[in-house]
C-alpha cells in the first residue's frame, strides 16, 4: 500500500504524462487541422490531409478526456477552481472542438466546393483555437490566478475573460500553438508525399523555429520581466489531509527558479524543448520524417516539463490570496481515491497505449492523391 505522500507525487507525474500524451497524440491531429487550408490547395489534396488523421483523431481524444477526468478525480479543488475561473475560456475551447467531429463527418457528404471549404476552415478553427487557449491558460498560471477561498474552500474568481489575454499569456499561447502545429506538420510530412509533403516540411520547420524563439522569449520574460513566482514559507505536512489555507505563501522573483537551482539536472528539460525542436526541423528537411516526429514529441515533453518543474509543488497559484494557492500537497483527493485510481491506471493505461500503437501500425503508410481518387467513397 503506497503512502499518501508518494501517491500525491505519483499523481502529479501522471497528470503530467496525460498532458504530454494529449499534446503529442491529440496535438498532432489538431496541428494537421491547423495546417489543412495551407498544405492542401485543392479538394483532393485536402482529403489526403484529412485522411492522415481521420481514422485516429477520435481515439486520440482519449488523452484529452482522461486528462480532464484525472484532474477532476485527483485534484478536485483545482478542477472546480479552474473551471469557474477559466469558464469562458473553457467554453471557447469546447465551441472550437465542436467543429472537429462535425467537420470530419460531414465535410465529404456533399460534393459542393463551398460546403467543403467551409468545413475545412471549421477544422482549422477546431485545431488552432484549443492549443492557443491552453497556452494562454498556462501563461496565467505562471503569473497567478485571481481567486480566493473561503473557510469552506469555496472559490471566488475575481478576474475577467479579457484579463486572461495579457501579453505574457498571449506569448505562451504562441508557444503552444507553434508547438502543436509543428507536431502536426511533422506528422503530415511522414504520412504524405509530393507537393503536400513539401509544403508540410516547410511549415513544420518554420513552426519549430517560431516555437523555439517564443519559448526562449517567454523564459527571459519570466526571469527578467518582473513576474514573481511563489514560495511556501511555512512547514508543510505532505502526508496530511488537504487544507490549502493552512500554509503561508509569499511571492518572490526567484520563486519559479528555486527548483532549477536546487536540482540543476532540471535544466535538461528546457534544453530538450529547444534542441528537440531544432533537431526536428533539421531532420524533417533532411527527409527523415519519422525521426523528426519523435524529436518533435520530445520537444513537447521538454516544454511541458519545463513549466511543471518550475511550478512544483504549485498547481494553481492565487494572485489575490496567496495562501489559497493550490499545490500538490493540499488540493488532492483522499488517500483511498488516489490509490484506487492508481491501480486502475496501471491496468488501463497500458491497454490504451497498446491499442493506439496497434491502430497506427495497421493504418501506417503514405496517403496519396491517387489513393483518394481511387477510393472516392471514403468517408473523409
Amino acid at each position: 500500500m503506497l503512502d499518501y505522500t508518494t501517491l500525491k507525487i505519483i499523481w502529479w507525474l501522471l497528470v503530467g504524462v496525460l498532458l504530454v500524451g494529449f499534446a503529442i497524440m491529440d496535438g498532432h491531429d489538431m496541428g494537421v487541422g491547423t495546417l489543412l487550408p495551407f498544405v492542401g490547395k485543392n479538394d483532393d489534396e485536402r482529403r489526403v490531409v484529412i485522411n492522415t488523421v481521420g481514422p485516429h483523431w477520435d481515439g486520440n481524444q482519449v488523452w484529452f478526456i482522461t486528462g480532464g477526468g484525472a484532474i477532476f478525480a485527483a485534484w478536485p479543488l483545482v478542477y472546480a477552481t479552474a473551471f469557474s475561473g477559466f469558464y469562458w475560456a473553457m467554453l471557447a475551447v469546447l465551441w472550437a472542438l465542436f467543429f472537429r467531429p462535425v467537420g470530419f463527418d460531414y465535410r465529404s457528404k456533399i460534393h459542393n466546393a463551398r460546403w467543403r471549404s467551409t468545413w475545412d476552415w471549421g477544422l482549422f478553427v477546431g485545431g488552432a483555437v484549443p492549443p492557443f487557449i491552453f497556452g494562454v491558460a498556462f501563461g496565467n498560471l505562471l503569473q497567478g490566478v485571481p481567486f480566493s477561498l473561503d473557510n469552506n474552500l469555496v472559490s471566488d474568481y475575481s478576474g475577467s475573460f479579457w484579463a486572461l489575454l495579457n501579453p505574457f499569456a498571449l506569448l505562451c499561447g504562441v508557444v503552444s500553438s507553434a508547438m502543436i502545429t509543428m507536431q502536426g506538420g511533422m506528422y503530415l510530412a511522414h504520412r504524405t508525399e509530393g507537393r503536400i509533403q513539401i509544403r508540410s516540411i516547410s511549415l513544420a520547420a518554420y513552426c519549430a523555429w517560431v516555437m523555439v524563439a517564443a519559448f526562449v522569449l517567454a523564459g527571459l520574460w519570466l526571469r527578467f520581466g518582473h513576474i514573481d513566482g511563489y514560495v511556501i514559507t511555512s512547514s508543510v505536512d505532505a502526508a496530511g489531509l488537504p487544507d490549502p489555507l493552512a500554509k503561508t505563501v509569499v511571492r518572490s522573483a526567484e520563486g519559479w527558479w528555486q527548483n532549477y537551482r536546487a536540482q540543476p539536472m532540471l535544466w535538461l528539460l528546457p534544453c530538450l524543448a529547444i534542441c528537440g525542436a531544432l533537431l526536428a526541423a533539421w531532420l524533417v528537411q533532411s527527409g527523415r520524417t519519422l525521426r523528426a516526429f519523435v524529436a518533435s514529441s520530445l520537444s513537447i515533453l521538454g516544454v511541458i516539463g519545463t513549466a511543471g518543474a518550475a511550478m512544483f509543488p504549485f498547481v494553481m497559484p492565487s494572485s489575490t490570496q496567496l495562501n489559497a494557492s493550490l499545490t500538490v500537497w493540499d488540493s488532492v483527493s483522499s488517500h483511498l481515491t488516489l490509490q484506487l485510481m492508481f491501480f486502475a491506471t496501471l491496468i488501463f493505461m497500458p491497454l490504451i497505449i497498446f491499442y493506439t500503437g496497434w491502430a497506427y501500425h495497421v493504418m501506417r503508410g503514405k496517403v496519396t492523391v491517387a489513393d483518394i481518387q481511387a477510393n472516392s467513397h471514403q468517408a473523409y
